[in-house]
This record gives C-alpha cells, sequence and structure tokens, in this order.
C-alpha cells in the first residue's frame, strides 16, 4: 500500500478523478460556487483526511502537476495568436490597464497590512497575489514570504475572480470585450481565465495576455518597494 501512496501515479491520479468530479459537478449546476478548481481541491483534501494519508506522499505525484503549469499556462497563447489584431489595435489601452490594475492590487494590500499590523512575511507572501502562481512564489521567497500563505492567497484571488466576474459583468453592464478580459486576467491570472474563455473568445485571449503582462508589471512595481 505504502508503494502506491508513495508513488508519483497517486498523486496525478487522486487530482485527475478530483478534478474530472469538478468538471461533471459543474456542468450540472452551471455556477461559479462549483468551479471544478474549488471542487477538486476540497476533494483531494477530504480524501487526504479521511484515509490519512500524509500530504508529501501526494505530493509526489502532485509536484509533477505543478511542473506542468508554466507550459500548461503557455498554451493560453493560442487564443491569443487568433486574436492579434485586437491585441494590436488596443495595446495602449491593454499596457496602462494592467499597469494601473496591478498597482492597485498591490497598493490595496500593503494598506490593508498596515492598517492590520501584519509582519512583513505575511505582508511579502500576500502582495503578489494577483499574479500566475510561478511568478508570486518567486517574488515571494525573494522577499521572505511565506510561501504556503502565498500560494493560497493566489488560489483563493483567482476562484474569488472566477466567482464574481461574470456578476460584475451584469451588474456594470460591461460590453467591451477588451476591457473584460484584461480585467479578468490583471486581477485573477488562470483561475480567473478560465471563466473569461467560457464567456468568449476575445476575452479569453485579452485574459491570456494580461497574466503575462500584470505578472511583468508586478515585478516592475515590486524593485521600488
Amino acid at each position: 500500500m505504502n508503494e502506491i501512496l508513495n508513488s508519483s501515479l497517486f498523486g496525478i491520479a487522486l487530482t485527475l478523478i478530483a478534478y474530472e468530479i469538478g468538471c461533471i459537478i459543474y456542468k450540472k449546476f452551471k455556477s461559479p460556487i462549483f468551479s471544478p478548481f474549488i471542487i477538486a481541491i476540497v476533494l483531494i483534501v477530504s480524501t487526504l483526511l479521511i484515509f490519512n494519508i500524509p500530504y508529501n506522499s501526494y505530493a509526489v505525484g502532485g509536484n509533477v502537476i505543478n511542473m506542468l503549469l508554466t507550459p500548461a499556462t503557455s498554451a493560453l497563447a493560442i487564443s491569443i495568436y487568433h486574436r492579434l489584431k485586437t491585441l494590436k489595435e488596443n495595446i495602449l489601452p491593454i499596457l496602462i490597464g494592467t499597469f494601473v490594475g496591478s498597482l492597485v492590487s498591490i497598493s490595496s494590500i500593503i494598506i490593508m497590512c498596515n492598517i492590520f499590523g501584519l509582519d512583513d512575511n505575511i505582508k511579502s507572501a500576500i502582495i503578489p497575489k494577483s499574479v500566475t502562481v510561478p511568478i508570486a512564489v518567486d517574488l515571494a521567497s525573494k522577499n521572505g514570504g511565506l510561501i504556503p500563505v502565498t500560494i493560497t492567497c493566489v488560489c483563493i484571488t483567482g476562484i474569488i475572480g472566477a466567482m464574481l466576474s461574470p456578476i460584475l459583468i451584469k451588474i456594470l453592464k460591461l460590453k467591451n470585450s477588451v476591457a473584460i478580459g484584461l480585467a479578468i486576467g490583471t486581477s485573477s491570472h488562470g483561475i480567473g481565465t478560465s471563466k473569461a474563455i467560457e464567456i468568449g473568445e476575445t476575452e479569453g485571449a485579452i485574459s491570456s495576455i494580461a497574466i503575462a503582462l500584470a505578472g511583468v508589471m508586478t515585478v516592475i512595481i515590486y524593485i521600488f518597494l
């Protein structure tokens, strides 16, 4: 039994099965609350707790999936290519939008951390919450941030973005596909982008661009902190 649990196939299989179940549930209810990502997390954590399986056993396979995160994100370039004309026509608003969005995200976190008296380790861990995991982890680690806190905040930010973006689009009566994609990608990285792709191809493409640009903007802003 230990050989199975300590095999990379265990973590990979558990993740894929949990996510597939999440996809089935999401297709049935069509609600952001039942995001496959959220369902997968709940199922994986529940399985580990119920059967008393050490996290390290799961992480053997989980780390293999994490390794594929960056190339998987790069695959979003396909949708960008299909909307290259839109990108060229809106390059200035996209650059300004990602910079302002990143600046507001970082500034709001710093202000709230100061208000609540959080120490520098927590602050450094939370600041890059709106960029994709590889960039967020790298920034947090170089500034003494707690990596588990960083990963948790990035996931929560993405989930909230995916859940609230359709609601906010309706409330604010947003019609511009570029603005919608830009807002989602800048604020809620890859998880939010999965929702943007569902909304429309242009929204998904612009959101994919915003992920990369927001990461670059965040790194630049970090230099001056």
